[in-house]
Protein backbone atom coordinates (compact mmCIF):
# COMPACT_ATOMS: atom_id res chain seq x y z
CA UNK A 1 0.00 0.00 0.00
CA UNK A 2 1.00 3.48 -0.65
CA UNK A 3 2.26 5.34 1.78
CA UNK A 4 0.15 8.41 3.17
CA UNK A 5 1.25 11.94 3.44
CA UNK A 6 -0.06 13.80 6.09
CA UNK A 7 -2.75 16.41 5.26
CA UNK A 8 -1.88 19.93 5.11
CA UNK A 9 -3.49 22.06 7.92
CA UNK A 10 -6.37 23.60 5.81
CA UNK A 11 -7.71 20.06 4.96
CA UNK A 12 -7.20 18.48 8.38
CA UNK A 13 -8.97 22.18 9.81
CA UNK A 14 -11.97 22.01 7.21
CA UNK A 15 -12.47 18.20 7.91
CA UNK A 16 -12.06 18.56 11.80
CA UNK A 17 -14.88 21.56 11.65
CA UNK A 18 -17.20 20.04 9.03
CA UNK A 19 -17.51 16.72 11.36
CA UNK A 20 -18.09 18.96 14.19
CA UNK A 21 -20.60 21.13 12.85
CA UNK A 22 -22.70 17.98 11.94
CA UNK A 23 -23.28 17.32 15.42
CA UNK A 24 -26.79 17.76 17.36
CA UNK A 25 -24.76 19.40 20.01
CA UNK A 26 -24.39 22.33 17.68
CA UNK A 27 -27.40 23.03 16.52
CA UNK A 28 -28.78 22.66 19.85
CA UNK A 29 -25.90 24.95 20.84
CA UNK A 30 -27.22 27.46 17.83
CA UNK A 31 -30.17 27.47 18.40
CA UNK A 32 -29.29 28.44 22.11
CA UNK A 33 -27.64 31.57 21.26
CA UNK A 34 -30.68 32.53 18.77
CA UNK A 35 -33.34 31.88 21.77
CA UNK A 36 -30.75 34.36 24.01
CA UNK A 37 -30.40 37.14 21.32
CA UNK A 38 -34.26 37.35 21.12
CA UNK A 39 -34.91 37.31 24.95
CA UNK A 40 -32.17 39.80 25.21
CA UNK A 41 -34.29 42.14 23.00
CA UNK A 42 -36.54 43.50 25.06
CA UNK A 43 -34.02 43.83 27.54
CA UNK A 44 -32.03 46.14 24.87
CA UNK A 45 -34.72 47.84 23.32
CA UNK A 46 -34.38 45.78 20.54
CA UNK A 47 -31.70 48.65 19.60
CA UNK A 48 -30.07 48.92 16.27
CA UNK A 49 -26.82 47.19 18.02
CA UNK A 50 -29.07 44.36 19.01
CA UNK A 51 -30.34 43.48 15.56
CA UNK A 52 -26.90 44.09 13.78
CA UNK A 53 -25.03 41.73 16.68
CA UNK A 54 -27.12 38.58 14.88
CA UNK A 55 -26.77 40.26 11.22
CA UNK A 56 -23.37 40.22 11.56
CA UNK A 57 -22.50 37.47 13.60
CA UNK A 58 -24.62 34.57 10.71
CA UNK A 59 -23.11 36.38 7.89
CA UNK A 60 -19.58 35.92 8.79
CA UNK A 61 -20.16 32.32 10.11
CA UNK A 62 -22.14 31.81 6.70
CA UNK A 63 -19.98 33.04 4.97
CA UNK A 64 -16.50 31.26 6.29
CA UNK A 65 -18.82 28.01 6.41
CA UNK A 66 -19.64 27.88 2.91
CA UNK A 67 -15.68 27.27 2.07
CA UNK A 68 -15.56 25.03 4.34
CA UNK A 69 -18.26 23.21 3.24
CA UNK A 70 -17.51 22.88 -0.42
CA UNK A 71 -13.94 22.29 0.27
CA UNK A 72 -15.48 19.19 2.43
CA UNK A 73 -17.71 18.11 -0.42
CA UNK A 74 -15.02 18.60 -3.45
CA UNK A 75 -12.34 16.15 -1.61
CA UNK A 76 -15.58 13.79 -0.91
CA UNK A 77 -16.47 13.49 -4.55
CA UNK A 78 -13.25 13.35 -5.86
CA UNK A 79 -12.15 10.70 -3.59
CA UNK A 80 -15.55 8.70 -4.13
CA UNK A 81 -14.35 9.44 -8.15
CA UNK A 82 -11.40 7.72 -7.23
CA UNK A 83 -12.43 4.98 -5.87
CA UNK A 84 -15.38 4.54 -8.11
CA UNK A 85 -12.35 4.61 -11.20
CA UNK A 86 -10.80 1.78 -9.67
CA UNK A 87 -13.49 -0.17 -8.82
CA UNK A 88 -14.48 0.42 -13.09
CA UNK A 89 -11.27 -0.93 -13.91
CA UNK A 90 -10.76 -3.96 -11.83
CA UNK A 91 -14.39 -4.80 -13.13
CA UNK A 92 -12.83 -3.86 -17.09
CA UNK A 93 -15.67 -1.51 -17.44
CA UNK A 94 -13.83 0.56 -20.48
CA UNK A 95 -17.06 2.45 -21.50
CA UNK A 96 -15.67 6.10 -21.55
CA UNK A 97 -18.81 8.29 -21.53
CA UNK A 98 -18.82 6.16 -17.84
CA UNK A 99 -15.34 7.39 -16.87
CA UNK A 100 -15.58 10.94 -17.87
CA UNK A 101 -19.57 11.44 -17.03
CA UNK A 102 -18.32 14.47 -13.97
CA UNK A 103 -17.08 16.28 -17.14
CA UNK A 104 -20.70 16.41 -18.80
CA UNK A 105 -23.24 18.96 -18.17
CA UNK A 106 -26.39 18.21 -16.42
CA UNK A 107 -27.98 18.06 -19.30
CA UNK A 108 -26.24 15.17 -20.54
CA UNK A 109 -26.23 13.52 -17.56
CA UNK A 110 -29.85 13.92 -17.41
CA UNK A 111 -29.80 11.91 -21.15
CA UNK A 112 -27.68 9.41 -19.67
CA UNK A 113 -29.41 8.48 -16.69
CA UNK A 114 -32.54 8.12 -18.78
CA UNK A 115 -30.66 5.87 -20.88
CA UNK A 116 -29.54 3.65 -18.46
CA UNK A 117 -32.85 3.67 -16.66
CA UNK A 118 -34.31 2.50 -20.05
CA UNK A 119 -32.05 -0.16 -20.35
CA UNK A 120 -32.32 -1.37 -16.48
CA UNK A 121 -36.20 -1.72 -17.09
CA UNK A 122 -35.72 -3.62 -20.61
CA UNK A 123 -33.52 -5.93 -18.47
CA UNK A 124 -36.29 -6.11 -15.96
CA UNK A 125 -38.60 -7.19 -18.50
CA UNK A 126 -36.39 -9.67 -20.37
CA UNK A 127 -35.62 -12.11 -16.86
CA UNK A 128 -39.34 -11.74 -16.10
CA UNK A 129 -40.57 -13.42 -18.76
Amino acid sequence: MARRHKPDIFTRFTTTVSVAIGRPWVFVAALGVLVAWAISGPVLGFSDTWQLIINTSTTIITFLMVFIIQNTQNRDQMAANIKMDAIMKKLHITAQDLLTAEEESDTQLERDKKKITRSRNARRKKTRR
